[in-house]
């Protein structure tokens, strides 16, 4: 079996749903000359480089084309090593390995008729234990921004009667009258030290929310990278009484010293790894032991060759893992598989973006939890295939061999 071409699909929601604007998944096609095709993702969804995300992949077909699928160990090793780039690359480059990565194990799948899990080990978890994700953004087929304590007590209420056990919340990306996040600003002063009132505000949303759900729902506090290391601490001491599951991306992952000191000074556990990539990325925050969440997604991270030695190396260290899935359903997917393999899996992530339209529509199978709980698909590859109807309304390019 031979690569004859890669299909790579812009998907710019924005385009066909006005509400999702600034939300744009990369998928990808990967055929071969015995007509079995697999599915990838770059992770680049959101933030800046989804275009880049597009253009990575006609750089790297290239060192795809022509190539035996089934050998995905090989090429990955190829991606990292004779493009230069590969070696110490970033979000985008990783991003491009990650999404034809996954593509490969899907045709692998495939080929021998089995999910990826099974290739994987088999199944050490179904009914993946799930959350509801991002409730800042609020809970149903709309795109929202909350900005009162009530509105976030209703949001976390809904998904709770819904059978969540767990949520989801970042309590300081929008401020009281707007997002910053969303003007593409920052607010400065949140990695110095925060206001007072910036505490209170963040403070006041998860008290709402716990006591809209009571004290047997977890709630994890998503920071998004936005504070600085004191600023960190600060605000975890305000929320330590609320009970919260875990803390993450308090701040972002270039230093790890960073982490080790918030982890010394904050009861709550904390977790990070959308913006770490491969095993290198995330050596030094699993080594110094300040992660008790390891997050890889795997439309970044590497794709699942690299996603499921990064889970092993997390579980030498007792840190369990909960894929982060920000994307298409190709992402949510292949995180699927290596859940429910994985002996360190905690819990799985379903994001807000994963009930609107312009994500659902974008696959064939539409997954998703029944009472808070997964099950794994059982189909071949990943379990995913796109819908060709809407897709190719964003059709970018074909590279053939």
């Amino acid at each position: 079996m031979k690569i004859t071409s890669i299909e790579v699909f812009d998907c710019d929601i924005g385009k066909r749903h006005k509400d999702m604007a600034g939300v744009n998944p990369i998928l990808i096609r990967v055929n071969t000359d015995e007509g079995i095709s697999g599915v990838g993702e770059v992770g680049l969804a959101y933030g800046a480089g989804a275009k880049a995300g597009v253009a990575i992949i006609k750089d790297l077909a290239p060192y795809v084309l022509g190539k035996d699928p089934m050998k995905v160990e090989a090429i990955w090793e190829n991606l990292f090593r004779a493009t230069f780039w590969g070696m110490s690359g970033g979000p985008v480059f990783y991003g491009g390995m990650s999404a034809i990565d996954i593509a490969l194990w899907d045709i692998r799948g495939k080929a021998l008729n089995a999910p990826v899990y099974q290739l994987l080990g088999g199944k050490t978890n179904d009914n993946l234990r799930t959350y509801a994700s991002q409730l800042q953004f609020g809970w149903d087929e709309h795109m929202a921004i909350l900005l009162k304590p009530e509105q976030y007590a209703e949001a976390a209420r809904y998904a709770v009667s819904q059978g969540y056990t767990a949520i989801k919340v970042d309590p300081i990306q929008i401020t009281r009258t707007h997002s910053p996040y969303h003007k593409r600003e920052v607010v400065q002063n949140y990695f110095g030290l925060m206001l007072a009132d910036q505490v209170r505000m963040g403070e006041e949303r998860i008290a709402a929310m716990r006591e809209a759900i009571g004290p047997d729902v977890d709630i994890i506090c998503e920071i998004h990278s936005f504070l600085g290391t004191n600023a960190a601490i600060q605000f975890a001491r305000a929320i330590e009484k609320y009970n919260i599951f875990y803390y993450e991306e308090p701040v972002h992952p270039m230093n790890a010293k960073n982490f080790a000191k918030i982890a010394q000074n904050t009861s709550i556990p904390l977790s990070t790894g959308e913006r770490s990539y491969t095993r290198w990325g995330f050596r030094p925050l699993i080594e110094n032991q300040s992660l008790a969440v390891v997050q890889p997604d795997l439309c970044l991270a590497g794709g699942i060759t690299e996603g499921k030695k990064i889970c092993d190396y997390a579980n030498l260290y007792d840190a369990t893992v909960q894929i982060h899935v920000c994307g298409a359903p190709v992402s949510k997917a292949a995180a699927l598989q290596i859940e429910a393999t994985i002996p360190n899996f905690i819990i799985h992530e379903h994001h807000t973006w994963a009930l609107k339209p312009g994500i659902r529509e974008l696959c064939i199978h539409d997954h998703q939890p029944t009472g808070g709980l997964y099950k794994v698909p059982d189909l071949p590859g990943i379990g995913q295939a796109l819908n060709d109807d809407v897709v190719k309304t964003y059709h970018a390019y074909t590279i053939k061999a």
